[in-house]
């Protein structure tokens, strides 16, 4: 009994649960009884009703009926699974329970419930079993509270008053001034209810710290319940408020806090800071996932995955997974991004509404814990657990504490480790951070960098899209282990891509590439193997400068090392020539480019590497690109020397564009037979409907090649499902200039402006020796794409004087 004793109703203190009175009935259909006057008189007046007390007489007063006048509630402590007992409320008052006081005493009997819960467990942890109830039930009553959610007008109870150290005739009324009380890390969490989705489940308890006015810090458990108004809006808030002094951290709890602390005091690099906090974490809080990751900007940069496999993790998270250091953008999870700038512990219970990125980390649950330091976030560390995970309240100040222990080691080890940090962010800045999509294939990469020495080496890779649904593919290593080869790398990559996307040949940009590092007064050489893969026919061009040979995983599973031919190193000699060497690809096909850091080390020939390698290969599963290159690198830890892997799945083009060429020779007549050809091979593909556009882009387009410059013009048609595209190619490198006005007597200058009125998107783009000028024409949805008829006479070279070609 709290409050007083039962003798005045006569209540007994033990109820037999095969009973009818109102206490088993509640505890064993779990639902609260509310009982009038009347309704307790019906139970006090059947003798099949009525439990024996201790003294065998009647559960009310002597003469056997209970006080007019007195209603009774009776709510279940506990859930299904686990009944604790019941919480009897007696009431001097007819009417005693309406819809408020209903929604009050449910809220109190779960707050109840959890405090016997964790009373009980630590109980029973210390000592013998023993009963919770008697005078250590007073610690668990709690105050109620009404708040107006419009006017943040609140009134509370005496009790809540006690709770919080604030005499009554000191409140004014205003929530702000609880606030006032709460601890800081605290008050977002406590905001946070009266938002849509703030609770995810009705009547959820929230732990909360204030701080009393005589300095002292306590614990308070709060559960409430929002009402809405017609409308659907938030109205009010009902809550209860319970001293939780049994949430004070237990001695394994301490422990726990207390080796984190020490073990992060030998922490001296980011590494080892992220592998002490999932060793002293993972396994007390059994969390299925962990991961610490530093804040850089907007992306999440991450130092370490426990479990490290790819696959364990989501798949935003394996995106860019190609190194060591995977990262992410904050702004692919905006629910992290805002956690992270209000810089507070954030729990989340099974089944919450979060994007893929988090949802898929913790299905069961998850937390999210910002890292700050010096007044920032400097990082934040992740937990999420697959089974269903019940936030214990106490977690949150546990977890608190151990954020801030771990931002501050994070800031130690940045100091510590400055040499290692620069070395990592220059890596990272000088390799691509994320690999396009291509039409047909399946491209990945992985970097490793050396675990002895300096962490910056000098291996590239890179994936270039090119025109005409080519791709090329490129992998490098610069000679040395330094920040120097680093340097020398980047200014490769970079001139490697240009010369690639001014449409060179590929033994044309190796060639440009060797002159420029001959050029940049530096002893160190390069070896490069550039590829360059016409995604729609499955045809690679090969130029190889000094490096490995790629390697192939046919489709029925078996390997082989291509047997390309080899120049010399880039960087050595002025005269070197990079032959070119054409391989066809059968869809299914996986190539993979690799430096000489994952096949030879002094302890591995060279040959046998790339057995090895080659075996992995042909094991590996090749429908998951990204598994396929984990495969490839192995388990090893210690590496002497960087490795870059550049892995693509060619799947082939189901719907090929159609393309055919046209040589413009230089002939008075040049424009018609252009415009002639473009009508004949556009009614072959069934296109009618754009033809006189078509027919005015080429005339403008041809006409501005002849007119303007010399040497070869070519016309290009090319159509895909949506669009024709028409490009002119000639030798002159000036790209054409669209006039800002033209007179109304000018002869010229209205070409180009014609052309930007009838095209979707036109341009020009630098070419070897030359430029080509295109404009992309959208077809209706209805237009029919046809195939070129090989016996359509228009479509073929016809004729001394011009020439075509059909693909």
């Amino acid at each position: 009994m709290v409050g007083g004793s039962g003798a005045p109703y006569g209540l007994p203190t033990r109820y037999p649960l095969a009973g009818a009175s109102p206490v088993a009935t509640v505890f064993r259909t779990g639902v609260p009884l509310w009982l009038s006057p009347a309704e307790l008189a019906e139970y006090g007046t059947d003798p099949g009703s009525r439990p024996p007390t201790a003294a065998g007489t009647t559960p009310w007063s002597g003469a056997g009926t209970p006080p007019a006048e007195v209603s009774l509630a009776v709510l279940p402590l506990g859930g299904e699974t686990r009944r604790l007992g019941c919480l009897v409320v007696v009431e001097p008052a007819a009417e005693a329970f309406d819809a408020d006081r209903r929604h009050l005493l449910e809220l109190h009997a779960a707050q109840v419930a959890a405090g016997l819960e964790a009373v009980g467990a630590r109980v029973m942890a210390r000592t013998e079993r023993r009963s919770l109830l008697g005078p250590g039930l007073d610690t668990l009553r709690g105050g109620a509270f009404t708040l107006l959610l419009r006017t943040g007008h609140m009134t509370a109870d005496r009790r809540v008053l006690e709770l919080f150290g604030i005499a009554p005739e000191q409140f004014d009324g205003q929530v702000e001034t609880l606030l006032a009380h709460t601890a800081p890390d605290d008050v977002p969490a406590l905001m946070s209810i009266v938002e849509p989705g703030g609770l995810p489940v009705a009547g959820q308890q929230l732990s909360i710290r204030i701080r009393r006015t005589n300095g002292e810090l306590r614990w308070l458990s709060l559960r409430c319940r929002v009402l809405v108004d017609t409308d659907g809006a938030p109205e009010r808030m009902l809550g209860v408020v319970a001293d939780a002094s049994y949430l004070r951290p237990t001695a394994d709890e301490v422990s726990l806090v207390q080796r984190l602390s020490a073990a992060l005091a030998g922490a001296t690099t980011v590494r080892d800071v992220s592998r002490v906090v999932v060793a002293t974490l993972r396994l007390p809080l059994a969390a299925r996932r962990v991961a610490v990751a530093e804040l850089e900007a907007d992306r999440l940069v991450v130092s370490v995955l426990d479990p490290p496999e790819p696959a364990d993790w989501p798949a935003v998270w394996r995106a860019e997974w190609r190194s060591e250091w995977p990262d992410t953008s904050c702004q692919s999870m905006p629910t992290l991004e805002s956690v992270l700038r209000a810089g507070h512990v954030a729990l989340w219970p099974r089944g919450a509404a979060l994007e893929p990125g988090l949802a898929d980390l913790g299905p069961g649950g998850l937390a999210v814990l910002p890292l700050p330091a010096e007044g920032r976030v400097v990082g934040v560390c992740l937990l999420g657990w697959d089974e269903e995970h019940a936030f214990g309240p106490e977690e949150r100040s546990l977890l608190t504490a151990t954020a801030g222990l771990v931002g501050q080691a994070l800031v130690r080890a940045h100091a510590l480790d400055a040499g290692h940090e620069l070395a990592t962010m220059l890596q990272r800045s000088l390799l691509p951070r994320k690999l396009p999509s291509l039409p047909g294939g399946v491209a990945v990469a992985r970097y490793l960098p050396a675990t002895m020495g300096l962490e910056v080496g000098g291996d590239w890779y890179d994936v270039i899209p090119l025109a005409d649904g080519h791709v090329a593919l490129v992998i490098g290593d610069v000679e040395g282990h330094s920040a120097g080869a680093a340097t020398i790398m980047g200014q490769m990559r970079t001139a490697i891509r240009a010369y690639a996307v001014e449409g060179h040949p590929p033994d044309v940009v190796v060639s440009h590439a060797n002159r420029l590092l001959l050029g940049m007064e530096t002893d160190l050489f390069a070896t490069c193997c550039y590829v360059d893969l016409d995604m729609e026919e499955g045809i690679a061009w090969f130029v190889r400068a000094g490096h490995l040979p790629p390697l192939l995983r046919l489709p029925d599973g078996s390997t082989e090392a291509l047997g390309i031919e080899g120049g010399p190193p880039l960087g050595v000699s002025a005269e070197g020539e990079f032959p070119l060497t054409e391989v066809g690809l059968a869809a299914g096909t996986v190539l993979v480019l690799l430096t000489d850091g994952l096949a030879e080390s002094a302890t591995l020939p060279l040959d046998e590497g790339i057995g090895r390698v080659r075996a992995a290969l042909a094991a590996a599963d090749p429908a998951d690109a990204g598994r396929l290159a984990d495969e490839l690198l192995g388990g090893a830890k210690r590496r002497d020397d960087d490795v870059a892997l550049l892995v693509l799945r060619y799947d082939g083009m189901r719907v090929r564009p159609t393309r055919v060429r046209w040589a413009v020779w230089r002939l008075p007549d040049a424009v018609m037979h252009a415009r002639r050809f473009t009508a004949r091979t556009l009614r072959s593909w069934g296109v009618t409907d754009e033809v006189d556009v078509a027919l005015l882009v080429v005339s403008e387009l041809v006409t501005n090649a002849i007119a303007h410059t010399r040497g070869e013009v070519r016309l290009d048609l090319t159509l895909a499902a949506d669009r024709l595209r028409v490009a002119v190619n000639d030798a002159s490198p000036r790209a054409p200039v669209k006039p800002a006005s033209v007179d109304w007597e000018a002869t010229g200058g209205r070409g180009l402006l014609l052309v930007e009125a009838m095209s979707a998107s036109w341009g020009s783009v630098p070419l070897s020796g030359g430029k080509q000028v295109w404009s992309e024409i959208s077809l209706p949805p209805g237009e029919r794409h046809g195939e070129v008829d090989p016996s359509d006479a228009a479509a073929r070279s016809d004729a001394p004087a011009r020439g075509g070609e059909v693909r």
